[in-house]
């Protein structure tokens, strides 16, 4: 693998205090993923542009709060994320998590089960079965569940071995023709057509990023998909258009978004795209120069590459919400305080794309880049560690942005950027909207 071609770091700062309670520097990772970032956009403006780069200051507290979420509705809720039937329950030798948040991997949940949509009826078939047959049992059945695993049981199992060895970004390089375009220091994104494949949460945060800078983000998604408990928070600034990949007209115009984007952004399972006929081959036809970035849950090598899973899946399998009990008290996992693998992913996302346009200004480069929810989870673990006893100072109304943002759903106020570059916060052209609210561009 390629590792990436960074010149001097740009001035970097941070500001704020506190942390958030953690078995794991859960707020010291926020830091420096959302610092990984806007690090790249900064040496982005200094590599395209006749000055020095510009700094980078990251504040803690806001980026500890970003990382659980940054709306504030107005006369209205979010929906919980939560099915009824999600969660964990023991087994009859440990724990394990059910995912069942999309209905197909409910259905297969209790498919496996063989009960009804029942929560006590789940959690009774749950315990006379042993975690890990079950645990290969659902996710044969094509739904979402993780056993329990400690730390060393993670380290000892193939697919903890095979990310272990996979870099944090594993990029490739490839030769493009010469592009001439400008680079606005204020909007260092404007003009770069970002074509967004992703379903919550690393992906799409990635992209939100993305759009703060000024880049077009259109998200596509097939006409049926929802995701009711995090649209608000993550489509802001973006176009949301649905295709369906399975028609044969849909299928031609899908081609021509891929043929004019700069960037695509995709975190599907890593055979998906393949399977619809528009694996990296064929993207890199239609589009040569493209840089073209991508996650998955359980990495890109081993046993497990491709394996559908979730942030709060891979904490259980990856130990930890395993130590999150050890260090704290009673029986049941403890997982982070936030989704901080998705996170932490999706500013790495948005680090690797910033990083694969400046190489494609400046060196004529069209890339991949490549990581994972279980890579971040290894670069937490191994990190030092978090302070149970730890606070952040809730937020208050100076954190919020004084304009009302005018969503889908309501009014809402949106928390200050975490971070600036060269004195600039992060903005956005458009409210938060619904999936599937714009209409397909005619062009791009």
């Amino acid at each position: 693998m390629i590792e990436p071609d960074l010149h001097q770091s740009p001035p970097f700062a941070v500001t704020g205090t506190g942390s958030l309670p953690s078995a794991y520097s859960v707020t010291e990772l926020a830091v420096a993923s959302i610092g990984a970032a806007a690090c790249a956009v900064a040496e982005l403006v200094a590599e395209t542009g006749d000055g020095a780069a510009p700094e980078v200051v990251v504040d803690r507290r806001l980026a500890s709060h970003w990382f659980a979420g940054s709306l504030r509705p107005i006369g209205w809720t979010v929906p919980s994320p939560w099915d009824a039937l999600a969660g964990d329950s023991p087994t009859r030798d440990g724990w394990i998590k059910l995912h069942t948040n999309a209905p197909h991997h409910r259905a297969a949940a209790l498919a496996v089960l063989g009960v009804a949509a029942d929560r006590d009826a789940v959690a009774a078939a749950v315990a006379e079965r042993a975690g890990e047959e079950l645990e290969a049992a659902i996710i044969a059945g094509g739904g979402a569940a993780a056993m329990l695993r400690s730390p060393a049981e993670w380290a000892a199992h193939p697919q903890g071995n095979a990310v272990a060895s996979e870099p944090l970004l594993a990029h490739r390089a490839v030769a493009a023709a010469p592009l001439d375009r400008t680079v606005d220091p204020a909007r260092p994104l404007r003009g770069v057509k970002v074509l967004d494949l992703t379903r919550v949460l690393a992906g799409p945060i990635a992209t939100r990023f993305l759009a703060g800078l000024g880049a077009d983000v259109l998200r596509i998604d097939p006409p049926w998909w929802s995701e009711p408990a995090v649209e608000a928070e993550v489509t802001l600034g973006k176009r949301c258009s649905t295709l369906d990949l399975r028609e044969p007209g849909q299928r031609a115009a899908f081609e021509q978004l891929l043929a004019g984007a700069d960037v695509v952004v995709h975190g599907y399972r890593s055979d998906a795209l393949e399977r619809l006929g528009f694996g990296e081959e064929r993207r890199r036809a239609l589009q040569p120069a493209l840089v073209d970035v991508a996650l998955d849950a359980y990495g890109w090598t081993g046993p497990w590459a491709g394996r559908r899973g979730f942030d709060s899946l891979v904490q259980m399998s990856s130990g930890i919400a395993w130590h999150g009990r050890e260090r704290g008290s009673g029986d049941a996992p403890v997982p982070l305080p936030v989704q901080a693998l998705d996170h932490a992913t999706g500013y790495l996302l948005a680090a690797a794309a910033v990083t694969g346009w400046r190489r494609r200004l400046v060196a004529h480069e069209g890339s991949t880049w490549r990581t994972s929810l279980a890579r971040v989870a290894a670069l937490l673990t191994a990190g030092p560690p978090g302070d149970l006893a730890a606070r952040v100072t809730p937020i208050s109304d100076d954190d919020l942005a004084a304009e009302i943002e005018r969503t889908e759903w309501g009014p809402a106020r949106r928390l200050h950027g975490p971070c600036t570059i060269g004195g600039l916060p992060l903005s956005w052209d458009r409210p938060a909207r619904r999936l599937g609210a714009d209409p397909l561009p005619e062009a791009w």
